[in-house]
């Protein structure tokens, strides 16, 4: 089962023959263009969709392509890319929605927490991060478990970091590793080559350790440079009641309510459950003809396993929450209006990789690389992590450098086109600072001042970033 965005969606338009164009007019169209990219992002604060869209049409009119030639260009491709990953993303988003409103995310929380010492706490926490930022977005399971770490914390007496980073290290890891997050997803569209149940075995590979490193072992540091424990400011969200004492929002709930912890995390586990089975069949038995490895293909193909995944959980996660048909409907539609801008954004990440590619710019790319005494993985890394410090936004980092080395990737096989998404997604989660939404969020949350949040929060994304890459490499040696 291999990701071909191209197979996908099919050709919006009628295809346009690769032109022949002078090769500094088309480096400089493509330096000029992404240097524009992120001037609209970053100084004019203009929405990536749209930046995205001028930066592709800025690059393929400069580079002596032609105007409708470029539109062309830019709409077969982010037709193509929505095919493929636009479906997975609503898919997921409903999911992590209904997950949040029947109580199964609460459920998990709850269980896990109960059932650990203070000792302890900050693995179950990372682990607490995992699990929810498997299925949801990373902002989403921020809002959601930022009044569990404050409660957690004040009841455990214990500092508020040492809660704090291992939740947010299993998130953010999650958000930059595993698909079916959009990241991922989006990479992959650019790589014909590419296997999702592959590349989600690898990211988990790399995303355990480096969760274990960025979240419970840094958080002992963390804890020491920015001893503090939750703000007062936060009693309103919490209860302001003593340690052991506190009560927050699910505290005023039946602790039965809501769907048990077996079902909740089954109906977390069951997509990613049948893409890794599909994963490992084709790597045991690729070439089975036998019905088993068809059904295994079928319910294991991404679209199918996060779709099996939905409808099981609107049983299961809606009758355990006690939510009627139209609630639990509701509830999954709810979850779409959220990620409409980060589907456009993936969409037009993808438009821009057509223009870089159907001028030949994407071709001079692949040379330059090719000649290169930098690895390919590294590269790419260190293409995210530019892009990533510039506009502060992981989901143009992945997008962009994706695009950027498509055609470098061309001759590659699955194994290392699963390495290649993971180096860009660990670059595209390096520092956090102070044009990424999500430092702020997590500064206000947190009560701290911007010089703390730089030495937790920032520097443990840096961690997880760099310890993620040094996983990929490894991985990269033996297979």
């Amino acid at each position: 089962m291999h990701f071909d965005a191209p197979s996908l969606g099919g050709a919006l338009l009628t295809p346009l023959a690769a032109p022949v164009l002078n090769q500094g007019r088309l480096i400089a169209s493509a330096v000029i263009g992404i240097v524009i990219l992120v001037a609209l992002i970053t100084w004019l604060k203009i929405h990536p969709f749209i930046a995205l869209l001028v930066s592709g049409l800025i690059i393929g009119i400069g580079a002596g392509y032609g105007p409708l030639a470029t539109v062309t260009s830019f709409a077969n491709t982010f037709g193509s890319t929505m095919a493929s990953v636009g479906i997975l993303v609503g898919l997921g988003a409903m999911f992590g929605k209904l997950l949040a409103d029947s109580g199964g995310a609460d459920r998990i929380v709850r269980t896990l927490v109960d059932h650990s010492s203070p000792r302890s706490l900050p693995w179950t926490m990372a682990l607490v991060g995992a699990l929810i930022g498997l299925p949801m977005f990373f902002e989403v399971g921020v809002v959601l478990l930022i009044p569990v770490i404050l409660l957690v914390a004040r009841r455990a007496d214990l500092p508020l970091m040492r809660i704090a980073i291992p939740t947010l290290a299993g998130l953010s890891a999650m958000h930059g590793l595993v698909p079916p997050h959009p990241g991922p997803l989006a990479a992959l569209a650019n790589f014909p080559n590419g296997n999702l149940g592959l590349t989600l075995m690898l990211g988990v590979l790399v995303a355990v350790p480096t969760v274990v490193v960025a979240g419970p072992l840094f958080s002992k540091l963390a804890a020491k440079w920015v001893p503090v424990g939750v703000p007062e400011s936060m009693d309103a969200l919490i209860g302001s009641g003593p340690a052991g004492g506190g009560t927050g929002p699910a505290d005023d709930q039946d602790s039965d309510a809501g769907p048990s912890f077996l079902a909740s995390v089954v109906c977390v586990l069951l997509p990613v459950g049948l893409m890794l089975a599909n994963a490992v069949f084709e790597i045991v038995a690729p070439d089975s003809e036998a019905w088993i490895g068809g059904l295994i293909n079928f319910v294991g193909a991404p679209t199918v396993a996060l779709a099996i995944g939905l409808l099981v959980g609107m049983v299961v996660l809606g009758r355990g929450g006690k939510l009627n048909w139209a609630q639990v409907n509701s509830s999954t539609a709810g979850g779409l209006p959220a990620i409409a801008g980060i589907i456009l954004i993936v969409g037009a990440g993808g438009g821009l990789k057509g223009v870089l590619v159907d001028t030949g710019i994407g071709q001079v790319i692949a040379d330059f690389v090719e000649g290169s005494a930098v690895p390919l993985t590294l590269l790419a890394w260190l293409v995210a992590v530019i892009v990533r410090i510039a506009t502060g936004s992981a989901t143009v980092s992945i997008v962009t450098t994706a695009g950027i080395l498509a055609p470098a990737a061309e001759a590659l096989g699955g194994t290392d086109v699963a390495l290649l998404v993971l180096a860009i997604g660990a670059g595209s989660v390096f520092l956090s600072h102070v044009n990424d939404a999500g430092f702020w969020l997590v500064k206000e949350y947190m009560g701290v001042s911007v010089g703390d949040n730089f030495k937790t929060w920032s520097l443990m994304e840096c961690i997880l970033s760099v310890t993620a890459l040094v996983f990929i490499l490894i991985i990269g040696i033996f297979v």
